[in-house]
């Protein structure tokens, strides 16, 4: 049985359904509620509410149920911050140690734990980002900073304990269930207007965004179906693996594909002019687990977009 932290959030909730999809009975830890969440409910899950910071309740999943394995994801950040910033770090750290704990005292062997493309934030690299280079280490942002420390950690605490910890790189994500407003691309926001037929409200956006700024946009079933397959794996060969599409998405990439699926839609953004494309090389993940993206940008809209229009809200 998988232990999925954050099992019923946005990446969260399409990995318990892959790992249902290849086989995997799944418990869920979340904060949110005890009832299995309602996007799940066709599922035979099981939920436990509870925090990771609370280590005597997370020890109880593994009384319960024969966790083998663990996907971590639930978030352990000192993010919104509060007036005690020292504390706050704190907690986040403690929390991640505390699955590593939880996975000695279960006899777990792999725990894949979420990490981020923004840890390559700070690079001049250009084109496919490996796992092998080396990382700037500015805090740029609160996230790729403590997804850093705990990458740190996990590479001490595998060697020290013997538990094959594995660190997922997640490239930028979106499709059903995803963050709105999103604060670092466009993607979910455009859909969603063209969805309800409805101006983009792009305001929630750190930049603002231009038409030729790019990523590895990855679809949240492709994600979601990556980590699981990263925790079921027989063999990996690394600590370290980039999840994502293996290719650049543009916004007007984005907005092509939206147009095809909604010729009405019709949204321009500012050009900048050509810029760096960079992206997630993802030669490892398919070597080491067969994993190919099943979504491109077009497919992604059109599945994105009919879930919306059949009522759901993000």
């Amino acid at each position: 049985m998988i232990l999925v932290t954050g099992g019923a959030g946005f990446i969260g909730s399409h990995t318990v359904r892959a790992l249902h999809d290849l086989g995997e009975e799944v418990v869920i830890f979340q904060r949110r509620a005890p009832e299995v969440p309602e996007r799940l409910a066709d599922l035979p899950v099981r939920v436990v509410q509870g925090d990771v910071a609370d280590l005597d309740r997370l020890l109880e999943v593994g009384r319960r149920y024969p966790v083998t394995g663990i996907v971590h994801l639930a978030v352990a950040l000192p993010w919104p911050a509060t007036d005690d910033p020292t504390e706050d770090t704190a907690r986040a750290v403690d929390a991640f140690l505390n699955i590593v704990r939880a996975a000695r005292a279960w006899g777990v062997r792999r725990v894949v734990t979420a990490s981020t493309i923004g840890v390559y934030g700070g690079l001049p690299a250009e084109g496919g980002l490996t796992e092998d280079l080396p990382l700037s280490m500015r805090h740029l942002h609160v996230i790729p900073t403590f997804k850093k420390i705990t990458e740190l950690l996990a590479g001490y605490l595998g060697d020290a304990t013997g538990v094959e910890l594995v660190d997922a790189r997640i490239s930028g994500t979106w499709g059903p269930g995803g963050h709105l407003p999103d604060p670092f691309f466009p993607a979910s926001m455009l859909a969603h207007a063209a969805a309800h037929g409805a101006e983009p409200d792009l305001g929630g956006l750190l930049a603002p965004p231009r038409a030729e700024d790019a990523l590895d946009l990855c679809y949240v079933k492709d994600t979601g179906r990556a980590l699981a397959l990263l925790q079921t794996a027989p063999e990996l060969r690394h600590r370290t693996y980039n999840v994502g599409s293996g290719r650049p998405t543009s916004n007007a990439d984005v907005l092509a594909a939206i147009a095809s699926v909604e010729p009405g839609f019709r949204f321009e953004l500012p050009s900048a002019g050509p810029l760096p494309v960079s992206w997630l090389d993802i030669a490892r993940l398919r070597e080491d687990t067969g994993f190919e993206p099943a979504y491109d940008t077009g497919a992604a809209a059109a599945d994105y977009i009919a879930w919306l229009r059949a009522g759901h809200d993000a």
